[in-house]
């Protein structure tokens, strides 16, 4: 897979700090092809939704005939734009027309990896904790950690596609023809469709986008709201909708994300931060135990990351379930079987290969990048590019991922904090790691639970790339071994476990109605 730096022009990316090229962060540029759809589904209204209880649940209004002076007014303006389209106007255009869904995934991906900061120490040894409360104080809400990022991708993605569903039985139940089809003199400087228009899934997509954006990144509602209008003026000026069809697409979009916000001030994740009593609890239990149990290798020791957060709510099943696929126990600390396994780290670190670095470097999705589940996103945005996928089905396949993901991230962490264990580096001081050491339990590993969930559901999605989507998961749990991260226990253990997450995603895929 390419890679790329995302640093999108300033004509194509309003307010870019967000995306700043200063990162070592996977993207893509502005300069993709236009969505192609092979089918527009025009059947996706009667898909299977995550949380609509219907896509009639919000009320959608009919639009008015397209021989109504309303609506021959939105002809003229989009008439008047067309008139006097600038060299920024059509960038815009080509940028917003290679997908929705696509571009606003990777302006996800590029807040993920700016607000992946650690916070420094205060004078006194301790460390500030970003609140949602105060977002704008130091440390910045949110640090953006790897379960954390899973979270904010699985609920966009999954708002999106509840969006769309809701926006595909309104268009084809009030079946208005798009602007360049009801005036010739319009031209279409999008992919022409026999799709309806009303109302407009960028505008859908752009509202529903937006008002996600509150809850996981307050601090960029700005620079967001900015990219909502860029998207919506874009479809206008294209000839795809008509200033209708966009009004009704952003209200219909908020709608949707308000019943997705509402489920995440709900999932406990709030509380996966902990507290001072909880941390020190996770200690004890496994001194209890008999075991040894982790601890951070900074200095001052760092709070654990999100200790909690094995108890937010999945997506793709129910929180029984997350117990039921916790693996056994990893050996004892100091059992033989976890000399041995710490003795193969310490032999794998001496002497890595310059292939083994490159493995380590590009798996290594660390503080200041997109996180492991941002490193699937982008692996699936370059290959979903090739399938000539509609507006619809790009959200059904992103929205399968990142709940994947999610619960993935779910499971992992479930686990690492019900064993406490530690890693090979506290284990063996002389293990001295290829790349940072994570700041929470070694058991198991999360960047193999992760690219396996994905490589599983993925693979299901594109038959044809499913081996090479196993080969770089395997590669991805391997580079946390050969950097001297995790035992090849962890790894394994953490494969099985993102397999079994990623089966019920393809499970929900083959009911979905989308196959």
């Amino acid at each position: 897979m390419k890679k790329y730096f995302l640093c999108l022009t300033a004509t194509v990316a309003i307010g870019i700090a967000l995306m700043s090229c200063n990162k070592n962060v996977t993207g893509r540029t502005a300069n993709e092809p236009m969505l192609q759809p092979a089918d527009v589904d025009a059947n996706a209204g009667a898909w299977k939704t995550v949380l609509l209880s219907r896509p009639d649940s919000f009320a959608v209004a009919a639009p008015v005939a397209t021989t109504s002076p309303l609506y021959l007014a939105d002809l003229y303006e989009i008439k008047g734009y067309q008139k006097n389209l600038s060299s920024v106007d059509e960038d815009q255009i080509k940028y917003w027309g290679a997908g929705g869904v696509f571009r606003w995934n990777e302006i996800m991906r590029g807040l993920v990896a700016k607000y992946n900061i650690a916070p420094y120490q205060l004078a006194n040894g301790t460390y500030p904790i970003p609140s949602s409360t105060n977002p704008f104080a130091y440390p910045l809400f949110p640090f953006s950690n790897p379960p954390y990022a899973s979270r904010a991708y699985a609920y966009v993605s999954a708002a999106q596609y509840d969006a769309l569903i809701a926006c595909w039985h309104y268009k084809y139940l009030y079946n208005r023809p798009a602007p360049y089809k009801n005036d010739s003199t319009i031209q279409a400087k999008v992919t022409k469709t026999n799709m309806p228009s009303y109302p407009s899934e960028a505008a859908v997509l752009a509202g529903v986008t937006a008002e996600m954006m509150k809850l996981f990144f307050p601090d960029e509602i700005g620079n967001i709201n900015a990219l909502l209008q860029q998207q919506e003026l874009a479809a206008m000026k294209s000839g795809a909708a008509a200033r209708s069809d966009i009004t009704a697409g952003e209200a219909l979009g908020r709608q949707v994300a308000e019943l997705f916000i509402a489920r995440g001030r709900a999932d406990k994740a709030g509380a996966a931060v902990g507290t001072p009593a909880i941390w020190a609890n996770f200690v004890t239990t496994t001194q209890a135990a008999g075991n040894t149990p982790w601890f951070s290798l900074e200095t001052p020791a760092r709070p654990p990351m999100l200790p909690l957060f094995g108890k937010v709510i999945p997506f793709l099943f129910d929180t029984n379930t997350v117990k039921t696929l916790r693996p056994g126990p990893p050996p004892s600390a100091t059992s033989a079987d976890m000399t041995q396994q710490t003795q193969l780290v310490y032999s794998q670190i001496k002497n890595p290969t310059r292939d083994q670095m490159r493995i380590v470097q590009f798996w290594a999705d660390g503080i200041g990048t997109y996180t492991p589940p941002g490193h699937w996103n982008a692996i699936a945005a370059e290959d979903f590019i090739t399938q000539n996928f509609s507006e619809v089905r790009w959200a059904r396949n992103i929205a399968l991922l990142n709940m994947s993901l999610m619960d993935a991230g779910i499971c992992c962490w479930d686990t690492k904090y019900f064993y406490f264990n530690p890693r090979p580096s506290q284990l063996d001081p002389s293990i001295k790691t290829l790349t940072g050491v994570p700041n929470f339990p070694s058991y198991i590993s999360g960047h193999s639970t992760f690219s396996e969930a994905a490589a599983t559901i993925l693979g299901h999605i594109i038959p044809a790339n499913a081996s090479k989507y196993e080969a770089m998961s395997q590669e991805a749990a391997k580079s946390r071994f050969i950097s001297g991260i995790h035992t090849q226990i962890d790894c394994s253990a953490g494969l099985t476990v993102g397999q079994n997450v990623g089966n019920y995603a393809i499970q929900r895929a083959k009911i979905d109605g989308a196959e």
